[in-house]
């Protein structure tokens, strides 16, 4: 042994400092290795103390290389920073919230497909209890194994254009037979109350057409009299045809009167038909040109759908005032009164038109007021052409009259249901 060196005969030299010389080696390695597979950045190797003598640095070169097998130190792997823990969540939170996106996007497809089938088959079987048929076809129902049987990453965007199509399409027809059943539906109670409504009219019309259409005639001219029938001189004695009128200017009046005729409620409305009737009653039976009182009655009022041409002659008589002129044409003569009274009696008031005169008188009876028969107006008036000094006498008559009453309109609808005359 040579106690110089320290070291045995035979073994390997060991130089002062040594273990430290290659724990400083050891290091330098791993922070290399470290460098290339972590984040930590190459260790810088320390400098040696300077009492190192020149055979342990030459020593220490010549084994900078060896690597102590008994050495298993190493440096901790470092920890995630706050920035890639981020990004790490970042990206599991997308994944996840994708995936439940598409799931439960296309189970809200579905729910939204089973509500459209079920409100399609409910319109169905409404049209079918309306119209007795359907024309709308449901589409069939996805089945569980065909659920079950898809990818869960299907779910993400697996609505294709023609899918789309479809669904619209159905949403369009089901819309469209929406909107016609409620039509149906609302024509239901229309159609009743619509009905009633026209047979309340049509009943309406038929009841109270005679106050429609006097009224407008009581105020609108018929325009049917002749220019040449008007006279302005109440003293001429113009020469006229044979067939017996009336005429009242004012009034617009030009009409047949009916001459020769009994008193009774038919024949009055049958003559008053064809013109003015002549209603003769004892101590009211003369004629123009006679001493006493003349009696014309016509209608005022009468109902649309009686015969006769002459249902709304009088409407406008009640406009005649005291000083008009009435002209009456009788056996080629014209008679010329004047307006002296007016007066609206009961139709049960014959005794009205009976009293003595030494005139001849002229008396026109109609309905008042227009639409009804609860009264009677009776205008009166004198004749002053030709001289009434020159009038024959009434003539006489046997029948009495007691039963007679003042003719009027024909009944309403009301009247001839509950069997009135």
């Amino acid at each position: 042994m040579n106690p110089q060196n320290g070291s045995q005969s035979g073994g390997v030299p060991n130089p002062p400092g040594s273990q430290d010389q290659q724990s400083a080696t050891a290091n330098v390695i791993r922070s290399q290795i470290n460098a290339l597979y972590g984040d930590e950045p190459v260790a810088t190797p320390q400098p040696q103390p300077a009492q190192q003598n020149n055979a342990t640095s030459s020593y220490a070169t010549q084994n900078d290389e060896v690597e102590n097998p008994y050495d298993r130190t190493h440096t901790p792997h470092p920890q995630p920073q706050a920035e890639q823990w981020k990004a790490y969540h970042s990206a599991w939170q997308d994944y996840y919230q994708k995936y439940y996106e598409g799931y439960y996007g296309q189970q809200q497809k579905q729910a939204e497909a089973q509500r459209i089938q079920q409100e399609a088959s409910t319109n169905a079987t409404q049209r079918t209890n309306i119209f007795g048929s359907s024309n709308i076809e449901t589409p069939p129902a996805e089945s569980a194994t065909e659920q079950g049987s898809r990818n869960p990453s299907s779910y993400i965007d697996d609505t294709s254009t023609k899918d789309q199509a479809l669904f619209e399409l159905r949403q369009k027809l089901l819309g469209s037979v929406r909107k016609q059943a409620k039509k149906i539906r609302r024509s239901k109670h229309f159609m009743p109350i619509a009905a009633a409504l026209v047979v309340v009219l049509v009943f309406v019309f038929i009841q109270y057409n005679r106050v429609f259409i006097a009224t407008v005639n009581a105020y609108v001219s018929p325009g049917a009299i002749d220019p040449q029938n008007i006279v302005l001189d109440p003293g001429s004695s113009e020469e006229v045809g044979p067939d017996p009128r009336l005429i009242i200017p004012k009034i617009n009046v030009d009409v047949p009167a009916i001459y020769g005729i009994g008193a009774d409620y038919d024949s009055q409305m049958a003559a008053m038909q064809k013109g003015v009737a002549h209603f003769s009653i004892p101590g009211a039976n003369s004629r123009p040109g006679e001493m006493g009182n003349t009696v014309l009655s016509g209608h005022s009022s009468n109902d649309l759908f009686d015969p006769g041409d002459y249902k709304f002659i009088f409407a406008q008589l009640d406009k005649l005032a005291i000083g008009d002129t009435i002209y009456a044409n009788y056996e080629g003569v014209r008679y010329t009164y004047i307006v002296t009274k007016k007066e609206v009696v009961k139709p049960t008031d014959v005794q009205a038109l009976v009293y003595p005169t030494t005139k001849p008188v002229m008396t026109l009876i109609t309905c008042t007021p227009l639409g009804t028969s609860q009264n009677r107006l009776l205008v009166t008036a004198e004749q002053v052409s030709p001289d009434p000094a020159a009038a024959s006498a009434a003539p006489e008559s046997s029948d009495t009259g007691e039963n007679a009453s003042i003719p009027g309109n024909s009944p309403t609808l009301f009247e001839r249901l509950f069997g009135a005359r």
